[in-house]
């Protein structure tokens, strides 16, 4: 069955999801600034668009295209900046460790899909 979230006051949405490798979500960000906690690694695909990402401890902002994916350790915080909408899915990933925190900026209204490992 799929569930839907909602963050920052309905400027961010996802649908989980089952596949057959474990959880997922698919999902659209409005541009904005963002930072997301992780509890599971999370390996992040875009779509269509760029984010800029601050992935748990770096100092430097990364930019990723579509096509292009980034891992986030489990446990940790990253950000995110989106200037437009935006769309994230296989194609362009990067990978976050479980329970970090990461930063995303959106430059533009983005999809995406994470897949939590």
């Amino acid at each position: 069955m799929f569930k839907v979230n909602e963050y920052f006051d309905g400027t961010v949405k996802s649908i989980a999801f089952s596949q057959a490798d474990g959880q997922a979500t698919i999902g659209v960000m409005a541009a904005g600034e963002y930072e997301f906690g992780t509890a599971q690694r999370e390996i992040m695909h875009v779509i269509s668009g760029e984010l800029n990402v601050k992935l748990p401890d770096s100092s430097d902002w990364e930019t990723f295209t579509t096509g292009s994916q980034f891992n986030v350790p489990a446990n940790s915080k990253f950000q995110i900046k989106v200037s437009d909408w935006e769309t994230f899915t296989t194609g362009s990933q990067f990978n976050v460790p479980a329970n970090s925190k990461f930063q995303i900026k959106v430059s533009v209204d983005t999809a995406y899909l994470c897949e939590y490992r």
